[in-house]
C-alpha cells in the first residue's frame, strides 16, 4: 500500500451505503463511489433483497459512481437475472461515457435499458 492510499478495510468504511427508495412504479437503488470487489461484497446482499422484492421495476442509479469495474458488471448481471426470474424489469441510470462503454462491451446494454437520467428511466415502458 502506497502512502496516501486507504487499506481495503478503511476504504470500505468510507464507501457511502446505497440509497434505496420507491418512486412511481419502481424501486431505485443509488450506488455511490467505486463499484469494485469491495463494493460488490458490501452491496450484493441489499441488491439481492431488492431484486427479490415485489416492485415491477428495479432501477440501479449509477449517476454518482466514480469507478466501475468487472465487479460492477457482475453485480448488475446478478441483479438483472434475479429480477427477470420473477418477471420484473431492470433499468440503469448512467450518463458516464466510460461506464456506458463497459456496459456496451459486455453486452449488458442488449438486455438492460440504460437511460441518462432517472426521469428518462421511469418513462421506459414496463414491458421492456
Amino acid at each position: 500500500m502506497r502512502q496516501g492510499e486507504l487499506s481495503d478495510d478503511r476504504r470500505a468504511e468510507a464507501v457511502r451505503p446505497p440509497r434505496v427508495y420507491g418512486i412511481d412504479h419502481a424501486i431505485v437503488v443509488e450506488l455511490h463511489g467505486e463499484i469494485d470487489l469491495v463494493a460488490y461484497q458490501r452491496t450484493f446482499p441489499l441488491l439481492d433483497a431488492v431484486a427479490a422484492g415485489p416492485e415491477a421495476v428495479v432501477i440501479i442509479d449509477l449517476s454518482e459512481v466514480d469507478f466501475f469495474d468487472c465487479s460492477g458488471v457482475s453485480l448488475l448481471m446478478r441483479v438483472h437475472r434475479r429480477v427477470a426470474e420473477r418477471g420484473g424489469a431492470m433499468r440503469i441510470v448512467c450518463a458516464d461515457a466510460l461506464t456506458l462503454r463497459i456496459l456496451r462491451l459486455t453486452h449488458l446494454t442488449e438486455v438492460l435499458s440504460a437511460a441518462p437520467t432517472l426521469g428518462a428511466a421511469l418513462l421506459v415502458p414496463e414491458e421492456e
